[in-house]
């Protein structure tokens, strides 16, 4: 008799086990076609998860467009997060004085700046390569 350990396993790999499900026009199961039959004259096979992509394929789309890097739109950003990095520092040290709150927020959202241009910038050089386009010339 096998130990628990074994049943387990053996369980488990007939769990795992996939096999192909073979649809109709209609979206009924049928029958698989003789082994015989030329890959053309067989009707469209589907995985049985449903037909659903491997798990962490290539995609099969287009590139999704970076725009060009802003110091604008760092600045825009940066804008953005200051009121946020003033409450969480509100919340973390609340015996501070809130000059030093204010202050702490402003040097975050300074230092913000260029984090977020240098990820833009990241990114659009990722999608330029990706896509095969060239960089625009330096000035």
């Amino acid at each position: 008799m096998s130990s628990r350990k074994q049943r387990r396993r053996r369980a488990k790999e007939r769990r795992h086990e996939y096999e192909y499900v073979y649809v109709d026009e209609t979206g009924h199961e049928v029958e698989p076609p003789p082994e015989g039959t030329p890959e053309r004259d067989r009707p469209p096979r589907r995985a049985a998860n449903g037909g659903k992509a491997g798990a962490r394929g290539k995609r099969a789309g287009p590139v999704r467009e970076a725009k060009p890097p802003s110091w604008n739109r760092s600045l825009r950003r940066a804008a953005l997060f200051l009121p946020l990095f003033f409450i969480v520092f509100s919340l973390v040290n609340k015996h501070e004085p809130i000059a030093q709150r204010v202050g702490l927020s402003v040097l975050y959202s300074a230092l913000f700046i260029p984090l977020t241009y240098l990820m833009d910038r990241t990114a659009y050089r990722t999608y330029l390569r990706r896509s095969g386009q060239q960089p625009a010339a330096k000035r």
